[in-house]
């Protein structure tokens, strides 16, 4: 048998650089690793089936949209390979409503919101005229378990007719509802950031939720805007989910409070902002390929 430390396993073509980056990164920490594209999945896991190959540890890029690269990274988290990211604890944490409650017990800020059961298991819905008047207009409406890129969102909703109809489309999901944040302006900029979190340590960028840009963090915008509690809550987060890899939103309020908004990304977009105008910023993304590599690292070279 065949045993590799690390595979890297990706289906998207934009997430080239990242991967490569990545793979640059694991030759610097010694990692021996093979770059696996969806062609070559079903291959893959015969091989891997048959006995021919193994792997010590495997970054996932594209089970959430590849039948055989789930089956692929389901044998191995049976067969006790190190995952990023493990593949039950992805379940756990793509469910926002679970997330919603967690977080609140967690003491993180999260926006006053709603939760209601799929269509399929309760038709009707109640909710009081205090609770729709406190979730304010517009408001948020978002399927607890299908976002990802923002899928089944409704951002503007101003009526209790809006949740009855957006429900329908997946009715198998609970939905949350979600009052909108409006977020600080800080020197004409919305204090919105996107925090990524990788094997333990902590990337704060700026991200405007509404045309989806990101810049950089300096060192005294991290000091005087106190973004340390960004830090805090993205590690607060960690804890709570268990992933080593995923990214969250952090609003500033008019109130001067942090508040998370979209939870848990578990599969971040890491396209380059050098390639794309809504891009994270180039060393970000190096800076989080070398966290992930060094926590892979650390993984393999213990067995």
């Amino acid at each position: 048998m065949k045993i590799i430390d690390c595979t890297i396993l990706y289906e998207w073509e934009y997430d080239r650089d990242f991967v490569y980056i990545l793979s640059e990164e694991l030759e610097v920490e010694g990692v021996n690793h093979q770059i696996i594209g969806q062609p070559e999945f079903r291959g893959t896991l015969n091989k891997l089936r048959s006995g021919e190959i193994s792997f010590l540890s495997a970054v996932d890029r594209a089970s959430d949209v590849d039948d055989d690269c789930e089956e692929l990274v389901n044998l191995l988290h049976h067969r006790h390979s190190y995952i990023i990211n493990d593949p039950k604890q992805i379940k756990h944490a793509s469910d926002k409503a679970s997330m919603h409650l967690e977080f609140i017990t967690a003491g993180i800020f999260v926006p006053y919101t709603i939760i209601i059961s799929p269509y399929n298991r309760q038709k009707e819905i109640k909710l009081s005229l205090s609770e729709l008047a406190r979730l304010g207009r517009p408001f948020i409406i978002k399927p607890a378990n299908t976002t990802g890129g923002g899928i089944g969102v409704v951002t503007g909703a101003e009526s209790l007719q809006d949740v009855i109809e957006t429900r329908q489309h997946n009715r198998d999901d609970k939905y949350l509802l979600q009052e909108k944040i409006e977020p600080m302006i800080i020197n004409g900029r919305r204090a919105w950031f996107r925090s990524f979190y990788a094997c333990g340590k902590v990337f704060e960028v700026w991200w405007d939720d509404l045309t989806h840009v990101y810049e950089p963090v300096t060192d005294s915008e991290y000091r005087d805007y106190k973004l340390n509690e960004v830090t805090n809550l993205t590690e607060k987060i960690h804890n709570v989910c268990g992933l080593d890899f995923f990214s969250t939103e952090v609003a500033l309020t008019t109130g001067g409070k942090f508040v998370v908004i979209d939870y848990v990304n578990e599969m971040p977009d890491m396209r380059l902002k050098s390639s794309n105008q809504d891009g994270v910023p180039d060393e970000v993304v190096a800076g989080i390929c070398k966290e992930l590599a060094r926590g892979i690292g650390r993984v393999v070279h213990s067995k």
